[in-house]
């Protein structure tokens, strides 16, 4: 009868640290795979992220979050926060403007340099309230807000924190 005591003594542990790794796994971090080129150099095509899924349940996205956003039914995109709900946003000559205001890109630095030409077309967009405007890193390579439109913020679902794999390429994604 103590044999069978000690067994569940040691059983309870392992199913309460089950549970909680399915629910912290479930309700606060997951995982993505990027897949395409869009968000180069900063992230690269396979690279294995885990996304904060709390993050704009307790806080708003900042401008230049890296974010997942539901795009389509059967898939999920990765891109850059670029406008905030309410703000016009602007690219000239390869710069950024945030409601009349220069607003600097410093991930984009080393881009701008191995590129001819421009990186980014100049364009004009109004962000609506309740969306964000979102781009990826690569703008000559990018299926984002450009294309598809602001991102209502009810379709984001989290942050990008880490990536993790391949280790080559860990980084804290900022």
């Amino acid at each position: 009868m103590a044999k069978q005591h000690k067994s569940l003594g040691i059983l309870k542990p392992l199913i309460i640290a089950v549970v909680l790794a399915v629910l912290i796994r479930y309700f606060i971090f997951g995982h993505i795979v990027v897949d395409g080129h869009s968000m180069m150099p900063t992230l690269h095509d396979h690279d294995h992220m885990i996304v904060n899924k709390l993050s704009y349940d307790i806080g708003k996205p900042h401008r230049f979050d890296i974010v997942i956003f539901h795009a389509t039914k059967e898939s999920d995109y990765i891109k850059r926060v670029i406008g905030l709900p309410g703000e016009t946003i602007k690219y000239e000559n390869d710069t950024l403007y945030v409601d009349g205001q220069k607003v600097d890109e410093p991930f984009l630095d080393d881009k701008k340099r191995s590129v001819k030409g421009w990186l980014t077309y100049n364009f004009i967009a109004e962000v609506p309230q309740g969306t964000v405007f979102v781009m990826g890193d690569n703008r000559r390579n990018s299926r984002d807000s450009r294309i598809i439109g602001p991102i209502p913020l009810t379709k984001i679902t989290g942050k990008a924190e880490v990536t993790f794999w391949p280790f080559s390429d860990f980084q804290v994604v900022k």
